[in-house]
């Protein structure tokens, strides 16, 4: 079974030159690293990550890397960034099927719909409880994935895990 890990972007400064080029704050530098040590703990290493090409979102998967200790180039998507949920199931389902675990990181309220639309119900009891009912900054939902990401349809994927950083 493929894994898929929905992440909000880290905390970020309320002023920038635009909305898009809005940096993290400290406190969303060490919530994304702290984030990418709980993957890591998970052993969750991603294949591929698509990322929002907005400041804030890169700076998230900078620091979730870190955290993490991983390597991987990750996939800027400028289209994520004003994505609706459908929009994003959409480039999740570009996503080539040798692919088994994908990181998205993007932003609210869309990565919270996504994760709403794509759980089954079907995961562990208690596997949403760390997002109490909310998808806050550097929340993270994993779902376990069993298809190809071409196919990928609302309630086709369980949540098996979640976890908020704060700092």
């Amino acid at each position: 079974m493929g894994r898929l890990v929905v992440m909000r972007h880290s905390k970020a400064e309320q002023d920038g030159p635009t909305d898009f080029e809005r940096p993290l704050a400290d406190r969303g530098l060490r919530d994304a690293a702290d984030a990418g040590a709980w993957l890591a703990n998970t052993g969750f290493v991603p294949d591929h990550a698509l990322v929002s090409a907005a400041l804030r979102t890169r700076e998230t998967w900078a620091s979730l890397a870190g955290g993490a200790s991983w390597t991987l180039e990750p996939d800027f998507d400028r289209g994520l960034y004003a994505a609706g949920p459908e929009t994003a199931i959409d480039l999740i389902r570009l996503v080539p099927d040798e692919v088994d675990s994908l990181l998205v990181i993007g932003h609210n309220p869309t990565m919270a719909y996504l994760a709403q639309l794509l759980d089954s119900g079907d995961g562990p009891s208690g596997a949403g409880d760390a997002l109490e009912g909310d998808f806050p900054t550097s929340a993270l939902a994993v779902f376990g994935y069993d298809g190809a990401w071409a196919d990928l349809t609302t309630g086709s994927a369980d949540l098996v895990a979640s976890y908020v950083g704060r700092g």
